[in-house]
């Protein structure tokens, strides 16, 4: 059992090192899609094969979160962490140095195992650390890293290549990390793993029950999301002439962090009213982005709401899986994890089919899957007992036994 926390206040700096930790996850899965011109010439590949760098690495994180996270379970959290933070330098380093593409495309296979993980991992961790009633609020600010790693990585890669290169982005990247290991060791609480008695199954955590609901939303809205957001430059052909594609893109960013810290404020008291406004706020915005004709205000107020709504959506993801998982987690983040990822990958594949069809069916097919998501939190009424999370010290004292371990592998 854990011990409480005995303050009513977050502990702002471990949760902040892992929101680090987090944005150095998404700054190293996006970064290559801002130096693709670069690594093409320097790899001696084509543009297109570099770009596989990035859909690898989303892949690898999709078919590798659940089976890593189980080998996992056992290993101390503080030390699984700075295990991971290590991943992350030695892969970029590899990156950095190597003119070699297999050897490149390897080093980004093993930073996709990495971040499933990490992702895995970071989430528990928060909701560990926090005081009781505020497990929202700290998943939030751990998770801070999302929006700003993706709305900033492919910018600060552009520009970090025309600066200093490719291979000293890379590099930078890496040693962002030495000073991190230091911050997570000085600063982050350490806490055991699972004892092996208690631990689950994949299949048997797949039965804990309103997690499969969860999973489906997660991958409606992962997919819809995709399958605009990779082709969202065609999309938006006329506004790209217009030379406001570049703020677009910014306004979707800085609303992304807005969402994240409005959901941080109510997602344990209205888990379930979160969800279903995230997802129905997604809809609208991509929604206005099909209909404005290449209108510069509706093109920037559609932005804003898209990204206000899909600021807090993975966040949300995360915490109503910790809540439904209660003592599974860190197995069932894995889960989420895993259905996300592979959202990523299909979306973008999904969406290449329809835009050979024409752009113009791309925002309503997206809102459609969207708006499935939508539809499953609407016929789940009690999913999170209608909108009330449980306290994180209750995640914490509960306990799986043998009985009722046997009871759940023979469902």
């Amino acid at each position: 059992m854990l011990a409480e926390p005995r303050t009513t206040t977050l502990p702002v700096s471990p949760l902040l090192a892992l929101a680090t930790t987090v944005f150095l996850g998404c700054l190293t899965e996006v970064l290559p899609a801002g130096l693709l011109l670069g690594m093409s010439e320097s790899l001696a590949v084509s543009p297109s094969v570099t770009g596989q760098l990035v859909t690898v690495y989303a892949i690898t994180t999709a078919l590798t979160a659940i089976p890593l996270t189980a080998l996992t379970l056992g290993v101390p959290r503080k030390s699984l962490l700075l295990v991971l933070v290590v991943g992350f330098l030695l892969t970029n380093l590899v990156v950095a140095i190597s003119s070699w593409y297999p050897l490149v495309l390897a080093a980004r296979i093993g930073s996709g195992a990495v971040t499933g993980v990490m992702w895995s991992l970071v989430a528990g961790y928060a909701m560990r650390m926090a005081p009781p009633g505020k497990a929202g609020k700290a998943l939030a600010l751990a998770m801070a890293g999302t929006p700003v790693g993706f709305a900033v990585g492919v910018p600060a890669g552009t520009v970090l290549g025309e600066l200093v290169g490719w291979r000293w982005a890379f590099a930078i990247m890496g040693l962002i990390t030495v000073p991190l290991l230091v911050w997570v060791i000085v600063s982050v609480p350490p806490y055991p793993g699972e004892a092996r008695a208690t631990r689950t199954r994949p299949h048997t955590v797949l039965r804990v029950p309103g997690l499969r609901p969860v999973l489906l939303i997660v991958l409606a809205f992962s997919l819809g999301h995709n399958v605009f957001y990779t082709y969202l430059g065609p999309v938006l052909a006329d506004v790209q002439r217009d030379g406001m594609l570049g703020v677009t893109l910014l306004v979707f960013g800085a609303c992304t962090v807005a969402g994240l810290l409005m959901v941080g404020t109510v997602l344990d008291r209205r888990p379930r009213a979160v969800l279903g406004t995230c997802g129905a706020g997604t809809v609208v915005g991509i929604a206005l982005l099909g209909i404005g004709g290449g209108d510069p205000a509706t093109t920037l107020i559609a932005a804003g709401v898209w990204g206000v709504s899909f600021g807090g959506a993975p966040t949300a993801f995360q915490g109503v899986t910790a809540m439904v998982a209660g003592p599974t987690s860190d197995a069932a983040q894995s889960m989420t994890i895993a259905t996300w990822n592979g959202a990523v990958a299909g979306g973008a594949f999904l969406g290449g089919v329809i835009l050979d069809g024409g752009a113009a069916g791309l925002p309503w097919a997206a809102a459609g899957l969207v708006a499935l998501s939508v539809l499953v939190v609407a016929v789940n009424r009690r999913l999170m007992g209608g909108g009330t999370a449980p306290s994180t010290g209750t995640a914490r004292r509960t306990t799986v036994t043998p009985t009722a371990r046997r009871s759940a592998d023979a469902a």
